[in-house]
């Protein structure tokens, strides 16, 4: 089904291309798509309302093995083991159908700031405010 060892690149802490932007308030994720910051992309985070519930989602998170999915809460987006040391963020772009894929340790890096304890550096203010801006342009369906 999925190759056992993959080499396709993948967002990684390490990079030398800075990809991530910021995890705003809300825990969405601000990634720069293939380090394009022209392209930036919003990814809905994990949110737990408890540390019993978050503790549950990284052990399932971590347990998880190629070809297996787990959905992020109460969202549509989804994260797919495609190998060990290879998860596809599961999302829309644009309206199209997209992966975006992570290493295993960049991947739980964004997933513990669902932690009930996280809190978002005064950077990662800035990008909640665009956030809650861009929200004041869209119309409302009457």
């Amino acid at each position: 089904m999925y190759p056992q060892f993959t080499v396709i690149p993948r967002y990684q802490l390490d990079d030398q291309l800075p990809w991530l932007e910021g995890v705003d308030p809300l825990r969405n994720y601000w990634i720069a798509v293939n380090s394009d910051r022209a392209f930036t992309v919003t990814l809905t985070g994990l949110k737990a309302d408890s540390w019993d519930e978050f503790k549950q989602f990284m052990r399932r998170f971590r347990s998880l093995q190629p070809g297996e999915s787990i959905k992020l809460g109460n969202s549509d987006e989804e994260i797919i083991c495609v190998s060990p040391n290879c998860y596809a963020y599961a999302s829309d772009v644009d309206d199209a159908p997209v992966w975006h894929l992570f290493d295993e340790e960049s991947l739980d890096s964004l997933l513990m700031t669902a932690h009930p304890d996280w809190q978002c550096s005064q950077k990662d203010l800035l990008l909640g405010r665009s956030h809650l801006e861009a929200s004041w342009q869209t119309t409302v369906a009457a």
